[in-house]
């Protein structure tokens, strides 16, 4: 019979987080990040259903769950997270106007505090896995698909193997054009967004796609007929990469395999003159 996985809460870092462990040896860790407004029971239950998608492969896989370091209790939401303050008279006048522009140009005060806090997670999170050179699955919703994106651009952790955005946009432009090319050579991105998307308009989305795609990163975008939310599909899609990440080598086998194809390289070469001396006796 198999284990139903359980969710424990533990302080990670400096946030605390919903931990769901699909075996006793996972070696891929998945760190999701809420959205504005929510905390980290929103997107927890993922968790069970991409485990149920994923079958044998489910024990592989460690989920994290982090709550931002926000509380909007003084909005009057005693429960609700923010990654980062955000001023939503403004954002709903960009919605109004459909001019993104300032604010996909804009870093957000306190971003900088909010990606330091989620590197925080990352490198705990993978120094606490129970098998070597375990792989990073990071993804998020909405504000937390921002923070995600820029923590993969400009954090200090190594980028992950997958990186999934849930009805994201752009922030930091600049910063991020110019980060992209590098900071993404080996990461596969998936994003989805809906096309009647109240939040954050779909041409939002674009600017986020369009940018990816000029920095030659591997995206998978998915469109669909929705408001600000996930859809069905996406979760399925996210579960079949998932299961890709198992084959993919990570950066440590990389480093290892390249130092075997070196080290033949220079045997070879070695005994490439080492025979042209011996005919040239």
């Amino acid at each position: 019979m198999t284990s139903v996985p359980t969710a424990t809460r533990q302080k990670i870092g400096s946030l605390n987080c919903i931990v769901v462990d699909g075996g006793q040896q996972p070696t891929v860790a998945v760190i999701i990040c809420h959205g504005y407004g929510a905390s980290l029971d929103d997107l927890a239950p993922l968790a069970g259903e991409w485990l149920t998608m994923l079958g044998d492969d489910a024990s592989e896989f460690r989920f994290v769950f982090p709550d931002a370091p926000h509380s909007l209790a003084e909005l009057g939401m005693p429960t609700a997270r923010a990654w980062w303050p955000i001023n939503m008279a403004r954002l709903a006048q960009a919605v109004q106007a459909n001019s993104f522009d300032d604010l996909h140009d804009e870093t957000p005060p306190g971003i900088d505090e909010a990606r330091a806090a989620l590197d925080e997670v990352i490198t705990e999170t993978l120094a606490g896995m129970p098998t070597e050179n375990p792989r990073l699955v990071l993804g998020g919703f909405s504000q937390g698909a921002m923070l995600t994106m820029d923590t993969t651009l400009r954090g200090t952790n190594e980028p992950p193997a997958l990186l999934i955005q849930f009805s994201g946009t752009v922030i930091c432009r600049s910063q991020w054009q110019d980060a992209a090319k590098d900071r993404l050579s080996k990461t596969k991105i998936f994003q989805s967004h809906g096309k009647i998307d109240p939040v954050l308009p779909f041409d939002s989305a674009v600017v986020l796609r369009d940018l990816l795609r000029m920095s030659g990163a591997k995206l998978e975008f998915h469109s669909f007929q929705g408001p600000h939310t996930i859809d069905g599909p996406s979760v399925e899609k996210v579960a079949l990469m998932l299961a890709d990440v198992l084959t993919q080598p990570s950066e440590e086998e990389l480093d290892e395999e390249l130092g075997e194809d070196l080290g033949d390289e220079v045997n070879q070469a070695g005994e490439a003159v080492s025979e042209s001396h011996a005919n040239d006796r």
